[in-house]
């Protein structure tokens, strides 16, 4: 399996999708073809890759018969990212995740009137360290007039 390509497309895929959300005007018909071909689609390469690895249906390019990654240590999900297979899939999820709390912080700031100017660098930030950037537009919704917490929920 050549896990550099697959790392290579979903990285563009996902900047493909995050500059779309950034930059598109009225977002509102934009953010469904978003979600769909941005995070659906890498969830869907996801499970398609992590289901077949812990199978034993296809090899994550680490050394043969290491044992399975232990969950509960840290040394056990180092072990995981230590392998081509593993760091791609697990970047795969951090790429679905943050493109999934994006696409929820720009609906929501769209829906509350917070200028798009100010949620660019937010979105940036949600990219590149994704609870970070929720931090701060969750900072950002207390500053605009969002007073209490069932406030900061998804709606």
């Amino acid at each position: 399996m050549n896990w550099e390509m697959i790392f290579g497309v979903a990285n563009a895929w996902a900047l493909l999708a995050w500059v779309v959300l950034a930059l598109s005007p009225k977002r509102e018909r934009v953010v469904p073809y978003i979600f769909f071909a941005g995070t659906v689609l890498l969830a869907c390469l996801y499970a398609g890759l992590i289901i077949p690895l812990m199978a034993g249906l296809i090899s994550d390019g680490g050394p043969v018969g290491r044992p399975p990654a232990d969950f509960t240590t840290l040394a056990g999900v180092m072990a995981l990212f230590d392998s081509p297979g593993g760091a791609t899939i697990g970047w795969i999820h951090y790429l679905a995740f943050d493109l999934f709390v994006g696409i929820w912080i720009a609906r929501n700031a769209d829906q509350h009137q917070i200028a798009r100017w100010l949620q660019v660098p937010i979105l940036f930030f949600t990219l590149m360290a994704g609870p970070i950037g929720l931090l701060l537009y969750l900072l950002l919704r207390q500053i605009t007039g969002k007073k209490h917490a069932s406030a900061l929920l998804p709606s």
